[in-house]
């Protein structure tokens, strides 16, 4: 099979942890609450934006956010980053009482010397361009998939727009990684060793992978090939499923199957299982993700056809 693997390699938390991040723009920065006598020992918690250069984690703040009083006293600060699950996905997971994966980081946040603060904040801005440049450029199965999403899922550029624009007034700050722990969606808790972990590198998949995801689940025959997969791969017969996460190296599918073979005119008892698909060649961008994964689904059609007798 040309597209992947029969026996899928599950990603490692640090890949995992590494996804996450790079997939997302938005986080919740904790810091110390200080006033003209010192810190309070209190947390204030506001969303911020970050993007990460060079391994290295920068934080987008508004100039009239707390943070930016609070560090002077005390730069200890707490970092939550929550997968960009949205729409269908989202709502499933909540009603099996669980909740998108996420990354929490303690550490330091320090501000820029005066001169670095341009230098960085050009760097963000060509990234942010560089991502909506490719998204203008996509082709027209990218663009039709990317354009189906919908209206809460948004690219990492799209997000980070705003921040082109000259009058807008923010702040931006390191922050400097002390301890990492990746949460799944059970609620359990993963320590990351700091030392063998590599932060995620610029690319031009992960940024969309909310819309792709999306997208995606909002197509009927896409929907209807991930049940396919689920057959052809891991032989089990799915009633439903959804793409519930994509990276370089394949995806993710979350599927209704039957829990076990029932006998005599006992009904199907059917739970949601998860299921991964490798890549043979990672992916290099949206475009290689999105033709590897038509390649896949006309595989798995012709293959379900040779047996069926429909081809």
């Amino acid at each position: 099979m040309a597209a992947a693997k029969i026996k899928s390699t599950a990603l490692s938390v640090t890949h995992k942890c590494r996804n996450i991040l790079a997939a997302g723009w938005e986080a919740h920065l904790n810091t110390i609450k200080a006033d003209a006598k010192g810190s309070k020992e209190e947390v204030y918690t506001s969303r911020v934006h970050y993007m990460i250069q060079k391994g290295t984690p920068y934080l987008i703040v508004p100039e009239n956010d707390m943070h930016n009083i609070n560090i002077v006293i005390d730069e200890r600060g707490s970092l939550a980053v929550c997968s960009p699950i949205r729409g269908r996905v989202a709502s499933l997971l909540k009603s099996l009482k669980q909740m998108p994966p996420r990354v929490a980081m303690t550490g330091d946040v320090l501000r820029l010397k005066d001169s670095k603060v341009p230098i960085i904040a050009d760097s963000l801005k060509k990234a942010i361009m560089k991502e909506h440049e490719a998204a203008s450029a996509a082709s027209h199965g990218v663009s039709a998939i990317l354009s189906s999403a919908g209206a809460t899922c948004r690219s990492r550029s799209e997000g980070l727009l705003s921040l082109l624009n000259e009058e807008s007034s923010y702040s931006i700050f390191k922050f400097d990684i002390g301890s990492c722990v990746y949460i799944d969606s059970f609620g359990s808790s993963h320590n990351i060793e700091l030392d063998c972990f590599e932060p995620p590198k610029p690319d031009l998949l992960m940024p969309f992978s909310a819309k792709l995801i999306d997208g995606i689940n909002r197509s009927d025959s896409r929907r209807r090939a991930l049940i396919l997969f689920c057959f052809e791969y891991f032989e089990v017969l799915a009633r439903n499923a959804v793409m519930l996460s994509i990276d370089h190296h394949g995806f993710d599918v979350l599927a209704k199957v039957p829990e076990r073979a029932v006998l005599g005119n006992v009904p199907h008892q059917y739970h949601w299982k998860e299921f991964r698909f490798t890549f043979k060649e990672p992916s290099k961008d949206a475009e290689d993700f999105c033709r590897t994964l038509v390649e896949l689904e006309d595989e798995v059609l012709q293959s379900v056809k040779s047996y069926s007798g429909l081809g």
